[in-house]
C-alpha cells in the first residue's frame, strides 16, 4: 500500500476509533455534534451563489442563522425568505427543516430508548410506557416509524393544501410549490414563510390556516403520543401516564391561551380589531396553537398589546410536548414540577397523577430543565439588551422565542446586528438540542450513592 494511502486509512480507523468511543460514552454529546456538522453543511450550502436571489454570495452571519433556524425548525430570519433566497437556496432551507425534524424527532426517540437501558428494571418498565412502540429494541425499526410518521402526516398536509393554493395563487407549479413547503413547514413546527407578505399572501384563507393549525398541532404532540393515540384511539384507560399529562396540557393551554388572546385583542385596531366575529375567534384559536411552537402569524407580534406578548412569553417557554418537533421546555416537565407543587401544597410525600406516583429523580430533572431554560434565556436577553441598546419587551421576546425554537418575532431579528445574530443562533441550537440531551445526560448519569451525609435543613422561602 502506499505510503500516502497508508498514512489516510491509519487516521480515518483513528476518527473511527475516536467516534465509536464518544458514541459509547457520552450519546448526549455525540447528538451536539452530529446537529453542529449539520447546520455547518447547510450554512457551506447557503454561502453559495446560487442560493441568493441577487446571485450573489450571503452575508456568513445570515447563511449562519438561517441554517441554524431551519435544523432547529425554528423560523426566525433575518431576512425575508421569499424575497432574499432564491428557489435553490429555498429547496435548501425546507431540506434542512426535514432533516432537522426528522432528525430530532428520531434522535429524541433513540436517545429515549437508549436511557431505558440504562437505568434499573423498574424504572425502565416506566420509560417505556412513554414510548412504548412494540418494537422498541430494534433501532432500525424505530427510525423506520418515526420517518413513515412523518412522511405520511405531511403528505395528508400537502394534499389538503396544495389544492388550495393552486387556486389561491393561478398558478399550478406556485401552488403545488408552496403546497409542499407549507407542509413540511407546519408539521416540523418550523414556522417559515414563502410569501414575501407572510400569510397575507394567501388571504388568510380559512382551510389554509386550519391545515396549518392541525399541522402544527399534531407535530407538537410528539412522536410517543402520536403513536399510541394510533393504536388506541379514544381509548383513553390505554393511554400511558405521558400521553394523557401531553393530552390534558396541550389542551389547556391551547383554550386558556386562545381566550386571553382574544381577551386582550378583541378591540385592538393593529391586530383583530378590524376584523369579523368569526375572524377574531379564527384568529385567537391559529394564535394560541402558534403560540407554543408554530411560529407562523397572521398579524405582527410586535403591534399586540404587552400583555398579550406576556402571555406568549410564557406560552412559548413551556413549548409542546417531549420527543416531538415543538421546542420550550415541554409540557410534560410543566405537569411534572406542578404536580410536585400540588404535592407540597397539600403535604404529601409523593406527587401523582392517574393513579401513578411520579419519580423524584422526574421532578428533579425536570426543575434542572427549567433552570437550565431560564439561564439560557436570561443570558440571551441581557446580552442582546446590551447589543441594542433596546428595553427589556422585545429582547425577552426573541430569546424566548429562540430558545423555544418556537419562530414568532417581535421584528428585533431583523434589526440586529451580526453580533446578536450569532447570540440568538447559539440559542436556537442550545434549546433544540441541549435541553433534550441534557435531560437524557442527567437521566442517565443517576447512580445509587452507598452514604448518606448527616441531613441539614436551610431556610426556604
Amino acid at each position: 500500500m502506499p505510503q500516502g494511502d497508508a498514512a489516510t486509512s491509519t487516521a480515518w480507523e483513528t476518527i473511527k476509533r475516536a467516534v465509536g468511543r464518544l458514541t459509547r460514552s457520552s450519546p448526549p454529546r455525540m447528538a451536539l455534534l452530529i446537529f453542529a456538522a449539520v447546520i455547518a453543511l447547510f450554512t457551506s450550502l447557503l454561502m453559495m451563489p446560487w442560493s441568493t436571489a441577487t446571485g450573489e454570495s450571503p452575508e456568513f452571519h445570515d447563511a449562519l442563522f438561517v441554517a441554524t433556524s431551519a435544523v432547529s425548525v425554528t423560523g426566525l430570519s433575518p431576512v425575508n425568505t421569499a424575497e432574499h433566497w432564491s428557489l435553490a437556496g429555498q429547496i435548501v432551507i425546507l431540506t434542512g427543516i426535514q432533516v432537522g425534524g426528522l432528525g430530532i424527532l428520531t434522535l429524541a426517540s433513540l436517545v429515549a430508548a437508549s436511557v431505558t437501558h440504562h437505568l434499573g428494571l423498574r424504572t425502565r418498565l416506566v420509560a417505556q410506557e412513554g414510548i412504548s412502540t412494540g418494537k422498541l429494541g430494534e433501532v432500525g425499526s424505530l427510525i423506520k416509524t418515526v420517518v413513515i410518521c412523518s412522511v405520511v402526516a405531511e403528505a395528508v398536509l400537502a394534499l389538503v393544501l396544495i389544492p388550495r393554493l393552486i387556486i389561491i395563487e393561478g398558478d399550478i407549479l406556485r401552488g403545488f410549490w408552496h403546497g409542499i413547503f407549507y407542509a413540511i413547514s407546519a408539521f416540523n413546527n418550523a414556522g417559515f414563510v414563502i410569501h414575501a407578505d407572510g400569510l397575507a399572501g394567501v388571504n388568510h384563507d380559512p382551510i389554509v390556516l386550519w391545515t396549518l393549525m392541525v399541522g402544527v398541532f399534531v407535530g407538537s404532540l410528539g412522536f410517543p403520543v402520536l403513536l399510541l393515540l394510533w393504536r388506541y384511539r379514544w381509548h383513553i384507560k390505554s393511554w400511558s401516564l405521558h400521553t394523557k399529562l401531553t393530552m390534558e396540557i396541550t389542551t389547556l393551554f391551547l383554550v386558556v391561551g386562545a381566550v386571553l388572546y382574544a381577551i386582550l385583542e378583541w378591540n385592538h385596531l393593529d391586530t383583530i380589531g378590524t376584523m369579523t366575529t368569526g375572524e377574531k375567534i379564527q384568529n385567537s384559536i391559529f394564535a394560541s396553537v402558534m403560540m407554543r411552537s408554530g411560529g407562523f402569524s397572521v398579524v405582527e407580534n410586535v403591534m399586540e398589546h404587552s400583555e398579550t406578548m406576556l402571555i406568549t412569553n410564557a406560552l412559548m417557554f413551556v413549548g409542546g410536548g417531549s420527543a416531538s418537533t415543538a421546542g420550550g421546555i415541554k409540557v410534560t416537565t410543566f405537569a411534572v414540577i406542578f404536580l410536585a407543587f400540588l404535592a407540597e401544597a397539600r403535604g404529601h410525600e409523593d406527587s401523582s397523577a392517574h393513579g401513578r406516583t411520579i419519580p423524584a429523580q422526574a421532578v428533579r430533572v425536570g426543575v434542572s430543565v427549567v433552570a437550565m431554560g431560564a439561564t439560557f434565556v436570561l443570558l440571551s436577553t441581557l446580552a442582546l439588551i446590551i447589543i441594542t441598546g433596546e428595553d427589556l419587551e422585545r429582547p425577552l421576546f426573541e430569546s424566548i422565542s429562540a430558545f423555544a425554537t418556537c419562530g414568532l418575532t417581535s421584528g428585533l431579528t431583523e434589526e440586529l446586528p451580526p453580533s446578536g445574530l450569532y447570540v440568538l443562533s447559539a440559542l436556537m441550537f442550545a434549546g433544540r438540542v441541549g435541553i433534550m440531551t441534557f435531560a437524557a445526560a442527567l437521566t442517565i448519569r443517576q447512580s445509587r450513592i452507598r452514604y448518606r451525609y448527616p441531613e441539614g435543613r436551610p431556610i426556604i422561602g
